[in-house]
């Protein structure tokens, strides 16, 4: 009972608050109110005979935050939306009387078919984002006809104050208390306000006379509906109830515009059965003159005829398409509606196309014709192009000061086309030259020229014609373009170019000099060989250099000559830093630096202090990069050490001296530098990055793909053995990179695969194989058995073999891990698989059957 009172309790609130709504609409809260209380909110307003913008007038007047307004306006689009009974509440977008489903014609997205959409004007009242609402917020004009539900507002000022409130009644009156009805409806508010002066200056003597001290002011509140009638060809003809603001405009939008038939420049507006206007919607769009849009009042009708006249243009004018004409209409004016000529347009003779009483036929209508001819219902007017061709075009290219395109003048000649080109450039070859002329059959002819000769005026001038192209070289386009090219240890090598008398030093300059890892012996040229048929390849020239690295005297001025190859040799005794890691039970872990090439494990472990008393020898092991490790350039690891030189000397830069500035400039310089051949060599040997390629097209096959391949890898050493027998085959010889793991003392062993219970055991000595495998619950049915192995925790690995059929499995030690594989997946053979068996069975017995007969 108690829930069933609170229910009564607030449906009668939320009623009350429906019902004091409209009268005190200003503090309504619309985030407060349900979807069901704005539609009852809506069709109360409906009842009071207001349509949307009127209640929103109305709330606007009475002082309703402009935040709430919008609201208000997003929740009734949103309801409208979801398909609530709008009929007749819409503004100027308002629904038809009579017609329960709303006009979607202006959904969004709404496309034109192909005719539709050639027709001048049709979209106009098709288009979503132009709704032609009337602004209500604009001052009432002086010439709005006043009507029935027109809410009066009269301010009386100055000596006299006073303010009525007064709405027109169905007899077209209102009534001002002391005074008695006035009927204003079907006057102006010009008049209105005339005629109320006149009245209400019988009780305001200061409203009249030559030097009045009483004012008056009418403004027109809340704006009444009015009905007008669609007919003829719109998409939606019937009642609609319209704001008394809209015109013919905000009709046509509201019935959803003229159809494919209907006329555009002969809309009638009748009024009290006689016509009012008749407008032409192409002076709107054509010259922006909405004269003939005139306002409407209630119970005027607006017809759309069919459309009497309708012709085609196509072509390039600038809108193509279907235009409505009327009488008198030329062609001239058809090419005004279609915006002109484009600059492509060839507008001296036009092509129509019409129809006559038997037959199709085609006329030709001249240039000082088009203002006189008149089109006809159908005609389909066509235009054509200029032609892609040009009269006078002369093109010259090549060594010339500025080649280009010219314009081709009677008696123009070679030399005056070189002088409008502003000459001949320096480089240019003057023995031979290409004329491209085109015949008049269109074939190409080629005329060889000595333009030289022609141009000192040894050689008679060639006169040009009509789209020549004369073409003169450079001496460089008649040769191949030289250079010359250093590699090997010097900070910038590559392909220079070359220049007369230029020296082994100059390309050696360019290269920004020597790297501190050349050879101190000598460089190489290797020259090209010409006309030498002995099968030599190439010449090789040997320049000695200084310890110093400076080129000796003898070779110092060595010139060069095109494509010489100069290679700078790497000093055999040059090699940086590399690093080897200990970490583990030793004494002292950490990075050391390989002393010599040929140094071993059991040296890194004297210099790291031996074992400590914790270390578990046994499960040593040596952790190696791979051809996959990403190992970094020399040029890579210098720009990252100059980095961090950069770093450190900007930390306090602002006590930087003037040399540590000089020094930054000269690092930013160098940090991206390309250095030497070698320098830019990733990794380790080609064979290396042979052997990486071959196995990543490996891995790319459908059983490798899915394994991911490592960078680096465990290599099992016994360094038992090599603490008790330094240098022999067990001790290793070191690479960089290499991480020895020394282990504390390991007690377990880790069990995995296909057992029941995957676990970690405690180690205990004379336990087997299968003693491990029981304290894991044993081997799962999925188990294959054959092939488990132990990996010890030095990284070696011991598979199980077998004797008979017998397995013979590993030993296990502390730290090892036990897998057990699973078997191979296997397809259970098909019905056709077992068919064939039995067919092959049934074969072989009768085979045995006939042969022991």
């Amino acid at each position: 009972m108690k829930k069933l009172f609170v229910i009564i309790l607030l449906f009668t609130v939320n009623f009350a608050v429906l019902a004091q709504s409209l009268s005190d609409i200003q503090n309504v809260k619309v985030d407060n109110l349900s979807d069901a209380q704005i539609e009852q909110l809506i069709k109360r307003a409906e009842a009071s005979g207001m349509n949307e913008q009127q209640l929103i007038a109305m709330a606007r007047e009475r002082g309703m935050p402009s935040s709430e307004i919008s609201k208000f306006q997003r929740r009734v689009n949103s309801l409208r939306n979801k398909g609530i009974d709008a009929a007749n509440f819409g503004g100027a977008d308002a629904g038809r009387e009579g017609i329960t489903e709303e006009v979607t014609v202006h959904e969004e997205g709404a496309k034109l078919n192909e005719q539709q959409s050639k027709i001048f004007g049709f979209s106009l009242f098709r288009n979503n984002k132009m709704t032609f609402t009337p602004n209500l917020n604009i001052p009432t004009p002086m010439n709005y006809m006043l009507g029935t539900g027109d809410q009066l507002l009269i301010d009386v000022y100055g000596a006299s104050q006073q303010q009525y409130d007064q709405r027109i009644n169905n007899e077209g009156m209102i009534f001002i208390p002391n005074i008695g009805p006035i009927n204003l409806a079907g006057l102006t508010v010009e008049a209105a306000t005339a005629r109320l002066r006149a009245t209400l200056s019988n009780i305001y003597s200061g409203l009249s006379g030559s030097n009045p001290n009483t004012f008056l002011q009418v403004r027109v509140g809340n704006i009444r509906s009015i009905q007008v009638a669609m007919v003829g060809e719109v998409f939606a003809p019937g009642n609609y109830t319209l704001s008394s603001f809209a015109t013919v405009f905000n009709a046509l939008y509201a019935s959803g515009g003229v159809t494919e038939n209907g006329s555009l420049r002969a809309i009638k507006v009748y009024r009290n059965n006689r016509l009012l206007a008749e407008v032409d919607v192409y002076n709107f769009l054509v010259n922006a003159d909405q004269s003939t849009n005139v306002r409407l009042q209630d119970n005027d009708v607006i017809m759309v005829p069919p459309v009497q006249k309708r012709v085609e243009i196509q072509g390039p004018v600038r809108r193509p398409g279907l235009f409505e004409m009327v009488q008198d209409e030329t062609l001239q004016d058809l090419l005004n509606f279609a915006g002109g000529f484009t600059s492509m347009a060839y507008p001296s003779r036009a092509i129509v196309y019409r129809t006559t009483e038997k037959e199709l036929k085609v006329e030709n209508i001249e240039e000082d014709a088009f203002a006189s001819f008149r089109p006809r219902q159908g005609d389909n007017f066509i235009f054509g192009e200029i032609l892609t061709r040009y009269e006078n075009r002369v093109q010259i290219t090549g060594a010339l000061m500025r080649p280009g395109t010219f314009a081709l003048q009677e008696g123009m000649g070679i030399n005056e086309l070189i002088r409008k080109a502003e000459g001949l450039r320096e480089d240019a070859f003057l023995n031979r030259a290409t004329l491209y002329r085109t015949r008049a059959d269109f074939s190409l002819e080629i005329v060889a020229l000595n333009i030289g000769a022609i141009v000192r005026g040894e050689e008679q001038d060639v006169q040009l014609e009509r789209e020549d192209v004369l073409n003169i070289p450079s001496i460089y386009d008649l040769k191949e373009e030289y250079y010359v090219r250093i590699s090997g240890e010097v900070n910038r090598p590559g392909a220079f170019a070359f220049g007369e008398n230029m020296s082994v030093s100059d390309l050696v300059l360019k290269a920004g000099g020597f790297k501190e890892s050349a050879t101190a012996s000598q460089l190489e040229i290797a020259r090209r060989v010409k006309n030498d048929i002995s099968g030599k390849l190439a010449e090789i020239i040997r320049i000695d250099i200084d310890k110093d690295l400076k080129i000796n005297a003898d070779g110092k001025d060595q010139i060069l000559k095109p494509f010489d190859h100069v290679i700078i040799r790497r000093s055999p005794g040059f090699q940086r830093q590399k690093l080897v890691s200990v970490e583990g039970e030793v004494f002292y872990p950490g990075d050391y630096a390989l002393s010599n090439a040929n140094e071993r494990i059991s040296d890194l472990l004297q210099r790291a202090g031996g074992l400590n008393q914790f270390a578990y020898a046994k499960g040593a092991t040596l952790i190696r990069r791979n051809e996959f490790f990403d190992t970094p350039s020399e040029n890579e690891m210098k720009a990252q050490s100059l980095t961090e030189v950069k770093r450190n000397a900007t930390a306090n830069q602002q006590d930087n001296t003037e040399a540590e500035k000089i020094m930054l400039a000269r690092i930013d310089s160098k940090i991206n530098e390309r250095g030497g051949d070698q320098a830019n060599k990733r990794g380790g040997l080609q064979a290396d990055d042979f052997r990486k390629e071959t196995i990543e097209e490996i891995s790319e096959s459908e059983t490798m793909k899915n394994s991911p391949i490592r960078t680096t890898e465990m290599v099992g050493i016994d360094l038992l053995a090599i603490i008790n027998n330094p240098g022999s085959n067990n001790d290793l010889i070191l690479q960089e990179g290499d991480v020895l793991s020394v282990p504390k003392e390991l007690q377990t062993v880790r069990i995995r695969g296909e057992v029941l219970y995957p676990n970690t055991a405690r180690y205990r000595e004379l336990s087997s194989f299968k003693s491990y495998i029981s304290r894991a619950g044993g081997f799962t049915e999925k188990s294959r058995r054959g092939r488990s192995y132990v990996v010890y925790a030095n990284g070696d690995v011991q598979r199980t073999r077998k004797f008979l059929f017998i397995n013979n499995y590993p030993a296990v030690e502390p730290g090892a891990e036990i897998i057990v594989p699973a078997k191979p997946e296997k397809d259970p053979l098909s019905a056709q698989a077992w068919i064939g068996i039995a067919s092959s069975l049934a074969t072989l017995a009768l085979l045995i059957n006939n042969l022991t007969r």
